[in-house]
């Protein structure tokens, strides 16, 4: 096959001796045994998406490897020396379970080490809301996570967080990748500076777990906390170095682990996918749970950022809750508790995301509280905290099976987000209810909201550019009616332009641009299309919605809701 020349005038560069032989090696192979291989491996550059650097691990620049990471490691080095001339630099490091994530780990605080800054490295492998909260706990500038979260095995990443313990964000983000652009490989430092490498582990955990449990329990009996049989699985992942402890120390005895997924592994031996958004990944903490007649079951990705939760509906079966139940239920509890303690004073906020459920903006109006809506990604929930230091932040979430409880953690927390969900549970429980019934009323007091995802994954090149015709056909040919509603409203975060059809008006979108389009129907449906920023997918988003009187008008509700999103689906030709 040909391959153009700008992807072998890369190719040449890692083929002098800047590289080690093994990756020259491993580059000669390819190119007379895999050329299709070679070009997806240096086609492009790895690219900061939603949730940091995400990719394949491998030799070339569109891959995570030590280069790659070296590279970004010694440009945020050189930045960081900008921002904060002349004082001690420290940055906190944290990896998780897969494959590598300890080496390359390494490779990063021998980089920032080499540079003169202070590297606290976590002596195994940790949560990532944990690397959050130990930015701000030791004072760094910068902490770095490796991690790919719930990708698969063959994927690794490196999330970058600032001083505030969130995710770097605009204009920060912009200009750190501007400095990494204008490196060359040459540039990078690799000679460790060991003095300045100190190796962090129970002070933090004990740390972090004091906080989880002061933030997110709430005067649970000491009985109903005992009496709550709960099922956890850790997904092989590195849950199962925080969860348990955080458990324990709030007072939940009955915690029964899915020994086969219990130890850590990067290679995710029992699951297709390590991804609590995916009902096969539950799948044995759902048979165990049948087996010991579990009130919950609870999981978590292998970086511990994501939670997946179900509960037993009415008729007494397990069933799991999506990213935006588990949101509401949390939010509706945090605001209740909120005001049960008089704290409501009308500076408060809730956060979400443009691709959530509606059902959050319902929640803050009742509650007499903000909810600030951003783009995809915990990182603009943690903006909102610090661009609005008179406002507190009681929670927020995404549809995408995160939560963030309080602050002490800027980013997805499945730590802290499990016990709140316990919590929720046992009083539950203690009072004749359950999780699932606290939901239902939800429906009924605030409305009826159902969403689905479709997500749909195309890899490489090809892909890449399938992706991209999907959205400019969106944008080109837009659509004037679907299910018989009339589209009366289309949000274009990319140009940062919205037309409001009932009025005739355009109006400017004051949220960041991104590649995100949006149609409002006229009976409340939400449609939203939105490329992955982070994995080779397009996600379409659907929310319906209705209002009903009585919980006796759930089922009708919800076969309606029902078809009015398969009918979607059908005419967007999806399925």
């Amino acid at each position: 096959m040909h391959i153009e020349k700008a992807i072998l005038d890369k190719v040449n560069i890692w083929l002098t001796p800047t590289f080690d032989n093994q990756t020259q090696e491993a580059i000669k192979e390819m190119m007379t045994s895999s050329p299709k291989e070679l070009e997806d491996s240096f086609y492009k550059n790895l690219e900061f998406g939603t949730g940091g650097m995400r990719g394949i691990m491998g030799v070339g620049t569109n891959r995570i490897n030590k280069y790659t990471l070296g590279k970004n490691t010694q440009g945020l080095s050189d930045y960081l020396k900008k921002c904060f001339p002349g004082e001690e630099l420290k940055a906190a490091i944290a990896y998780d379970c897969r494959n590598n994530s300890n080496t390359l780990a390494k490779v990063v605080a021998d980089v920032f080490s080499a540079n003169g800054i202070k590297v606290y490295l976590f002596s195994d492998m940790r949560p990532t809301p944990e690397l959050s909260f130990a930015v701000k706990h030791l004072n760094c500038h910068v902490g770095i996570v490796l991690t790919a979260s719930h990708n698969p095995p063959e994927y690794n990443g490196y999330k970058v967080y600032w001083q505030d313990g969130g995710q770097i964000v605009p204009p920060q983000d912009g200009e750190v990748i501007k400095i990494i652009e204008n490196l060359e490989y040459t540039d990078v430092n690799f000679n460790a500076n060991e003095n300045l490498i100190e190796y962090i582990d129970v002070a933090v955990d004990e740390a972090f777990r004091d906080s989880t449990v002061a933030n997110a329990s709430f005067e649970t009996s000491k009985s109903a906390r005992e009496n709550l049989k709960i099922v956890y699985t850790p997904l092989h992942g590195t849950s199962i170095k925080a969860i348990p402890g955080v458990l324990a120390k709030a007072g939940y005895t009955d915690v029964n682990i899915v020994k086969e997924q219990e130890v850590p592994n990067g290679n995710f031996p029992t699951v297709k996918s390590p991804n609590p958004e995916e009902p096969e990944a539950l799948e044995m903490a759902m048979q165990l749970a049948e087996k010991i007649n579990a009130d919950i079951v609870v999981g978590t990705d292998p970086d511990s950022d994501r939670l997946g939760v179900a509960v037993r509906n009415t008729k007494g079966e397990m069933i799991l809750l999506n990213g935006n139940q588990t949101m509401v239920v949390m939010t509706a509890f945090l605001l209740e508790q909120w005001k049960k303690q008089g704290k409501l004073t009308g500076q408060e906020f809730i956060g979400s995301t443009i691709v959530s459920t509606p059902m959050m903006l319902d929640l803050a109006e009742a509650y007499g509280v903000e909810c600030k809506v951003g783009l995809t990604g915990f990182k603009w929930i943690a903006k909102f905290i610090k661009d609005f230091p008179n406002q507190k932040f009681i929670g927020g979430g995404e549809e995408s099976f995160g939560f963030m409880v309080g602050d002490a953690v800027r980013d997805k927390d499945g730590v802290g987000a499990i016990l709140l969900v316990c919590e929720i549970a046992a009083q539950a429980k203690e009072k004749g209810s359950t999780l699932y019934q606290e939901l239902l009323q939800m429906y009924v007091d605030f409305g009826f909201y159902k969403e689905h995802l479709i997500s749909i994954t195309k890899k490489g090149i090809e892909g890449a550019n399938e992706i991209k015709q999907m959205m400019i056909d969106l944008r080109e040919n837009p659509l004037s009616q679907i299910n018989g509603q009339r589209v009366v409203c289309v949000e274009d975060y990319q140009s940062s332009k919205g037309k409001d059809f009932m009025n005739n008006e355009e109006f400017e979108i004051t949220i960041p641009k991104s590649n995100v389009l949006i149609y409002y129907l006229e009976d409340g449906s939400k449609i939203c299309a939105r490329p992955s920023g982070t994995e080779p997918k397009i996600k379409f988003y659907f929310s319906v919605n209705c209002t009903i009187e009585n919980l006796s008008d759930i089922p009708e509700a919800e076969q309606l809701l029902d078809a009015k999103i398969t009918n979607i689906i059908k005419e967007l030709n999806l399925n």
